[in-house]
């Protein structure tokens, strides 16, 4: 399905952000339903603020309520969608473990890695699986990954696990990619410092730091990952599959 001249980008497209209530996923969200998506609100733990943007975006949307860290939950909101909508063109697998604010900050390291393999990597490749076997060809998915675990990585506890993930992430997608091709195309979304909870609630030294290191001086937003999704959901982008886009301001080549 594809806009006709004058129609917003997206227009009728059926489209899924898991973890959609916040962050990265909700801008998502917001700017897919803008460009005339009809959008399916992934959450798990946050049903209020799920409610509260299904109410902003408008009746036409969707609540699909899973936890993904687990193999039913994965079935669950691929049913959910598809039986909702008769067909979903675009599936955004963006629902990833926050294990760098709260409590799971304190975690220890095998905790982390375990929630990040189960819930960034492993629902990926399951909502990836479940969502191309039945979709229409022209289909899109696009997977979340992580900037540093393209090509440069980065020192320490967490960057380790982080990238360990994101690189088996990037590593899927591309095989991915030419399993489903010509019918669907699959991509990956890279965000480097972006200012979500992390990012607001860091050191103000080392927010400074960053914003110094990057050349386009400054951290990026929700928004700006958003606007890549939207283009690589759109006909705009109909030829690119099996691609990582580095949303990063140029801190990473």
């Amino acid at each position: 399905m594809t806009a006709q001249a004058g129609e917003p980008p997206l227009a009728g497209l059926r489209t899924v952000v898991t973890g959609a209530s916040s962050g990265i996923g909700r801008a998502i969200a917001v700017a897919f339903a803008a460009a005339g998506a009809r959008v399916g609100i992934g959450f798990c733990h946050s049903a209020e603020a799920a409610a509260a943007l299904l109410r902003e975006l408008g009746p036409e949307h969707l609540l699909l309520g899973a936890d993904l860290a687990t193999e039913d939950g994965t079935n669950s909101i691929v049913e959910q969608a598809f039986t909702a909508f008769g067909n979903v063109d675009v599936w955004v697998n963006n629902a990833g473990a926050d294990v760098l604010t709260g409590e799971a900050a304190g975690w220890p390291d095998e905790r982390k890695l375990d929630a990040l393999l189960e819930l960034d990597l492993k629902a990926t490749i399951r909502c990836s699986r479940l969502a191309a076997q039945r979709m229409q060809p022209g289909g899109a998915i696009i997977n979340i990954g992580w900037d540093h675990a393209t090509i440069d990585g980065m020192g320490g506890d967490n960057p380790e696990l982080l990238a360990a993930v994101k690189a088996a992430v990037l590593g899927f997608s591309k095989s991915f990619a030419h399993s489903v091709a010509p019918d669907v195309r699959v991509n990956v979304l890279s965000p480097g410092w972006i200012e979500t909870a992390f990012g607001a609630g860091s050191d103000r030294d080392f927010h400074a730091r960053v914003a110094s290191g990057t050349p386009l001086r400054r951290w990026g937003t929700p928004e700006d990952v958003a606007g890549a999704a939207t283009w690589l959901a759109s006909p705009a982008a109909a030829f690119v599959t099996g691609q990582s886009i580095n949303v990063n301001g140029g801190v990473v080549g």
